[in-house]
């Protein structure tokens, strides 16, 4: 695959951050419908029975709902072959439903590695690792881990 042709991917895959970054799920819906082939392959456990680009368009659809003010600042991205990898940092309050918890008015910041593979232009298959463990605790659905202090 080209270099031109990773250097498209790589500004597809940052429009996507774009719209989810303006917090508008209609925005996020109409980005995906435009970069995600229809029947993406997800690699990744969601909390959803939909799958392919409905799944996602579900999923951020609950983000918002849970974390209006969410934010995702983009650490890296490489691009190589027919693949864009970016490592990114959420943040967001918790002023919605998530995960059946009510709402806690709690900040949280998170990490994630996301891998998507591209085919005709588009996302076909992504591949995601997300500090969902931090996401509980931050929330207090799971008590921190006393061996995580540094003392």
């Amino acid at each position: 695959m080209s270099t031109a042709q990773a250097t498209s991917n790589k500004a597809k895959f940052g429009r996507l951050h774009d719209a989810a970054n303006s917090g508008d799920v209609e925005v996020i819906s109409r980005t995906i419908d435009e970069v995600v082939a229809p029947d993406v392959v997800i690699r990744t456990p969601l909390p959803t029975d939909a799958t392919g680009a409905a799944a996602l368009k579900q999923v951020w659809a609950t983000l918002l709902r849970a974390f209006p003010d969410l934010h995702v600042a983009v650490e890296d991205v490489i691009a190589e072959g027919d693949k864009v990898v970016c490592r990114n940092t959420v943040t967001g309050t918790h002023q919605g439903e998530y995960m059946g918890r009510p709402p806690t008015g709690r900040s949280i910041t998170y990490n994630e590695i996301l891998i998507s593979r591209f085919a005709d232009g588009r996302i076909a298959e992504t591949w995601g690792i997300v500090d969902v463990l931090s996401q509980l605790r931050q929330l207090g659905a799971v008590p921190e881990d006393p061996g995580d202090k540094v003392g």
